[in-house]
């Protein structure tokens, strides 16, 4: 189930020794660890179920116990993990997969205080989520910017791995604008991934912790370690705070992420991918296809243009052009520079609004009331969309189990109980000899595999 090097969702910590670092350079990092560690918090979960994608993502109590029981009345799944104070008055940013589906949300500061959160918003888009406690005076943290970051800058690590609350751990950043292909898309578009890279020690329980650069600012929230156990193994990643910074405001003040599109489809560009399409660069998204009607299109961008640069900036993968699109709100003018056939052009185009619209729920399904969804057979394209040999599709949830679950809309179902599954009437059939704990597996459209159980 789980591959060699896994990437898990979890925030980073702990103090490698502080001297250790310190004789390599100059570098203290007593003042920012004592200005950033009063507002990073512990945030403690409680879940009726718990999504199975998310089993090592942060420090899981009994898991595997509680999806053998199957009953309905089973005690709540606890899960750990960590935030930030980004205000005075208490709203705090985490990772969705913190959150997600929690019946109860439990926040303690670094000074003990202990109090009950509510969920403001959350984005699966880019795992960030705000929550928010009653109180004042809070200490808080200051953003920095992520886009002035560098490879081989020191940071810091700041949260609550394995329960051991304030921990902090030092490393250097590593890379930028990783795309790791770890969160699955959204109901409502696709996942942003840019992760910024670093050696930082990271275990479960610190997702939704702070990097910190050595001033004691903010410039990510941790969310990742790659590893071969689960554990830090080497290298964490975390959401640089220009993307969360954005995310958060929309939420605290619209409810909900204010999402922009520019109109177009692209695709990295490899070497192959450059030699197939004849390209004589390396950097920056390929414009696969146009929207018609799109800003885009109407500003002038073309099929088969690459763009290399906005509002100023450079673009060299999709990953670095999703991100500074997930900085913006629709109906905000970008300028767009492109590369086409060797001519560098610059557009100004007017980025529109995401819609809402969930396009596999428009395609119909079977109503399945024992999953509390609407599925459909997977196509010879849908199968080739998702690189699978077999699998039905969820078009539609509308209730439980598969709601509480945490699963999400457009999920190819592939096995049930290690039985493959390869048609709505197959799985309906199985589900009706079905009496307690279901283990589901499958893939969503990015490529993501994820499991599940639940009772029925």
């Amino acid at each position: 189930m789980r591959k060699s090097i896994l990437i898990s969702m979890i925030s980073l910590m702990m103090v490698s020794p502080v001297f250790s670092y310190a004789q390599a350079g100059s570098v203290d990092f007593v003042d920012a660890a004592e200005k950033s560690v009063h507002a990073v918090v512990h945030v403690k979960t409680e879940f009726a179920r718990k999504n199975n994608l998310y089993d090592f993502y942060f420090d899981l109590s009994d898991l595997f116990k509680y999806f053998g029981q199957g009953g309905a009345n089973q005690a709540p799944v606890v899960a750990t993990g960590s935030g930030v104070i980004i205000s005075s008055d208490g709203y705090i940013v985490t990772n969705n997969h913190v959150v997600q589906d929690a019946i109860k949300v439990e926040v303690t500061l670094n000074d003990k205080r202990t109090y009950t959160a509510t969920v403001v918003g959350t984005d699966s888009s880019t795992d960030l989520a705000v929550i928010k406690i009653e109180e004042k005076n809070l200490p808080y943290m200051s953003y920095g910017d992520s886009d002035k970051t560098r490879i081989g800058e020191w940071v810091l690590a700041i949260g609550n791995p394995l329960n051991l609350t304030s921990t902090v751990t030092a490393g250097i950043i590593s890379a930028k604008a990783r795309n790791i292909n770890l969160l699955p898309n959204s109901e409502y578009g696709s996942a942003i991934e840019s992760f910024i890279q670093t050696d930082a020690a990271v275990n479960p329980g610190n997702s939704g912790g702070a990097l910190v650069n050595t001033n004691g600012d903010l410039i990510g929230i941790n969310t990742a370690i790659a590893s071969g156990t689960g554990y830090y193994a080497g290298y964490s990643f975390a959401i640089p705070v220009n993307l969360v910074k954005k995310v958060a405001k929309d939420i605290i003040d619209y409810g909900k992420v204010q999402r922009a599109i520019l109109g177009v489809s692209i695709s990295n560009i490899t070497d192959d991918f450059a030699k197939k399409e004849g390209l004589k660069v390396l950097d920056g998204a390929y414009v696969s296809g146009v929207s018609e009607s799109g800003n885009a299109a109407k500003a002038g961008i073309k099929e088969g243009d690459i763009i290399v640069g906005m509002d100023g900036k450079d673009i060299t993968s999709t990953s670095e052009l999703l991100e500074s699109i997930g900085q913006r709100r629709p109906n905000e003018t970008v300028a767009v520079t492109v590369n086409r056939d060797g001519k560098i052009i610059n557009y100004n185009v007017l980025l529109a609004g995401q819609t809402t619209t969930k396009t596999l729920a428009a395609t119909g399904g079977t109503k399945n009331d024992v999953l509390g969804a609407e599925i459909k057979n997977a196509t010879n394209s849908d199968l080739a969309k998702y690189n699978s040999q077999n699998g039905v599709i969820i078009t539609k949830i509308y209730g439980d189990p598969l709601k509480s679950a945490g699963v999400k809309e457009g999920f190819l179902i592939t096995k049930i109980d290690n039985s493959s599954i390869r048609s709505v009437e197959q799985l309906t059939e199985l589900l009706s000899s079905k009496n307690g704990g279901v283990l589901m597996e499958g893939k969503y459209g990015n490529g993501s595999k994820a499991y599940y159980g639940f009772g029925i």
